[in-house]
């Protein structure tokens, strides 16, 4: 009776003195201020309530406590408000609508001090009440998912991906921040973070703008790796970042043709594909967490744009990949300066600093292996190792026949990489040309030791390289007369060499050879290091005064040397940096009317000058021979393999024939399918085989015996 006259006058108290007061202020207030006085109320009600419980203190601890239908007095004075004042048909929605306004003003920057604290004041009301989950929640979370939605469609259109994805990371750490410091369950907060990670980053218009491919493109590009982490990030948070795959690769793929086949820059490929490879590696690692996906990805994209074929002016028109010969030839570069060539190679030394070209109290040889390496990461991306292969041979026999090694450990050391990458057979021919030097270092002395006793010696220091035909580049038989000292010298050596080596022919190859002159000239002794063709036209003005002149023809009667090789030499000359000769008419070219005399006023500081040396570099025509006799031997490979697959199968489809051949001829590169049809036409008009039609009418051929 006493419970339930209490329950009555708090019913009747709380209807009069705080729903009526409330109800007539609905229409004066707005609800984020009603919010403010029922707040007011409730604390004012919650304080009564301890009162009551104070004087019923023994009907609340000893009967009500252990009654089963009967609740306590704060339950009841809960219960009363959260029936009168929260479920009010009017208050209630005043109510959430306010406190929804409240975290509203806290996104837009709004919010103040006292509306934080009054936020707070309500979650704690709405768990007292016990409404959080039931009303508060489903309220909250969906005009939240309605303002997130309207937000991510605003900036996807307003910002770049940049913006976007730095905007977006805010806006998460800002909300699940406001969970935290307003009390927020946390069944809210995981699905107030579902939400935003569902309408920020997996939503299907969202992923078009965080995963489009000219977008990340422009990021990697710009080298963003903040904005390429919190993107990665970003989308790690729903497991999203496989899809980064294929903008990966395309912007990959499509840089990596761009350095490949930028004809105006192809001697500083290597060095920029080094470059573009620590680039992407540095991405991979700091901002993509070294995901394995996209590892393979790297990797993939660079095998696949380094060993595409384009028919091109850089391959004199053969379909040969161009990044083999480039990374040989910096290979060359690597092992005939050292650190000193790339120093002085502005390409190559782009980015570097004073610590990584400064060789003192460094091992040269170190940081030289330490290059090749480099390279070789290049090299492994490599199929056809032909083109590498044809070029490296024909670098390294300039290196070992005119002495141009920087270094014999990092030639040995080159060596051992190939051999461990290639295999022994790669290196095969590589490792007998250095056994010719060997030998033939053998052999010199054994000529020269026939001399030691003899008066009559030589008057030509004579030095000889023995290489092996099979081994070394084949180089064409230039015809050249020699000096009959020359010619006497030579004729000794061959005799001494038969006499050792029966069966064997020797050849000379006066197109490599060099040599060192001594000249008395007015102004001075000087000692010429020369080609074998400048010295032939130098020894012509032997005696010679500057008033004989010697006419072009003249000199290519006495050399034998036609047009190009002589044009060519004369120029170096008499039109290079050291004029040892004064031509008349002067100018820059060579003509057959020319007409050349000793320069007698020629002048220099050095004793022995260098002359550049015509066979020191790589012509034109070398590149293009070179090419075009990689580009015969795959040809030649390819219908090989064609031949042995229709000797076993006796018949096969086309389809099947040329993925037999590709898989046939894979470790020497991928070969397009119009090279594969075209040898096999080849074949075909050799009478290897023949073609035939199938049943159901598709191509297919036949092998005769």
């Amino acid at each position: 009776m006493l419970y339930n006259n209490l329950c009555e006058k708090c019913s009747q108290g709380m209807s009069s003195r705080i729903e009526k007061p409330l109800t007539k202020k609905v229409s004066e207030m707005e609800d984020p201020d009603l919010l403010q006085e029922v707040i007011k109320e409730w604390d004012a009600w919650t304080e009564r309530l301890k009162i009551i419980r104070s004087i019923y203190f023994f009907l609340d601890r000893s009967f009500l406590l252990h009654s089963a239908s009967l609740p306590s007095i704060e339950e009841m004075g809960t219960s009363e408000f959260r029936k009168q004042i929260f479920s009010h048909r009017t208050l209630k929605r005043r109510i959430l609508n306010g406190a929804y306004l409240l975290i509203s003003a806290g996104r837009e920057g709004k919010g103040t001090t006292q509306s934080n604290e009054l936020l707070q004041k309500v979650i704690k009301m709405f768990h007292a009440l016990t409404v959080y989950t039931s009303d508060f929640e489903p309220e909250m979370l969906g005009r939240s998912s309605s303002y997130i939605a309207s937000w991510s469609d605003e900036r996807a259109a307003s910002l770049n991906l940049a913006q976007y994805v730095e905007e977006s990371w805010k806006l998460i750490d800002l909300e699940l921040q406001r969970c935290d410091s307003f009390g927020l369950d946390s069944t809210t907060r995981r699905s107030l973070e579902t939400n935003l990670e569902d309408l920020l980053i997996e939503h299907k218009d969202r992923q078009e703008k965080l995963l489009s491919t000219t977008n990340v493109g422009q990021l990697l590009q710009d080298d963003d790796v903040e904005t390429l982490k919190q993107l990665y990030k970003l989308l790690q948070r729903r497991k999203l970042c496989e899809k980064l795959r294929p903008p990966f690769d395309a912007y990959i793929t499509d840089q990596g043709f761009k350095i490949v086949f930028d004809e105006a820059r192809e001697q500083e490929m290597v060095v920029r594909l080094l470059d573009f490879k620590k680039k992407l590696e540095t991405i991979w690692d700091k901002c993509f967490a070294r995901h394995e996906g996209l590892g393979h990805t790297l990797r993939e994209a660079f095998e696949a744009f380094i060993n595409k074929p384009k028919r091109s002016n850089m391959t004199w028109g053969t379909d040969n990949p161009k990044p083999g010969e480039m990374i040989a030839k910096h290979v060359d570069m690597i092992l005939k300066g050292g650190l000193r060539t790339t120093a002085s190679n502005p390409a190559a030394a782009k980015g570097a600093t004073h610590e990584d070209v400064d060789m003192s109290g460094e091992d040269e040889d170190a940081q030289i292996k330490e290059q090749l390496d480099q390279v070789l990461e290049l090299f492994r991306f490599v199929h056809g190792k032909a083109v590498f292969e044809a070029f490296y041979k024909r670098d390294l026999a300039r290196r070992l026949l005119l002495n141009r090694s920087a270094s014999a450990d990092a030639e040995k050391s080159m060596l051992t990489r190939l051999k461990s990458e290639c295999g022994a057979g790669f290196t095969h021919n590589l490792e007998q040309m250095f056994k010719d030097m060997e030998l033939t270092r053998e052999e010199v002395a054994s000529y020269k030791s026939m001399f030691d006793q003899l008066d009559n010696k030589p008057k030509i220091d004579l030095n000889v390289s023995v290489l092996s035909s099979a081994a070394w580049p084949s180089y064409p038989d230039v015809p050249l007369i020699i000096p009959r000292d020359v010619e006497q010298a030579t004729s000794l050596f061959e005799q001494h060499y038969k006499s050792k080596h029966t069966g064997r022919r020797l050849g000379w190859k006066h197109s490599l050879a060099h040599c060192q002159l001594k000249a008395n000239l007015p102004k001075g002794n000087k000692e010429f290091v020369v080609s074998s063709y400048q010295a032939v036209v130098l020894l012509l003005f032997k005696d010679k005064s500057s008033n004989n002149e010697i006419a072009y023809a003249e000199i290519q009667a006495a050399t034998g040397l036609d047009d190009t090789e002589l044009q060519r030499t004369l120029q170096s000359l008499a039109c290079a940096r050291y004029r040892i000769l004064s031509k008349t008419p002067r100018g820059k070219d060579v003509n057959r009317t020319d007409a050349f005399a000793l320069n007698t006023l020629f002048v220099d500081p050095k004793y022995r000058i260098k002359i550049n040396q015509i066979q020191a570099k790589e012509t034109k025509e070398e590149n293009k021979e070179t090419h075009e006799r990689v580009a015969a031997d795959r040809a030649y490979e390819t219908q090989a393999a064609v031949v042995r697959i229709m000797k076993r199968v006796k018949s096969i489809s086309h389809v099947l024939l040329v993925s037999e051949v590709v898989g046939a001829t894979k470790s020497r590169g991928v070969l397009e399918g119009g090279e594969i049809k075209k040898n096999i036409e080849r074949l075909i008009e050799k009478e290897y085989m023949e073609r035939e039609e199938t049943e159901d009418g598709k191509t297919a051929y036949r092998y005769l015996a």
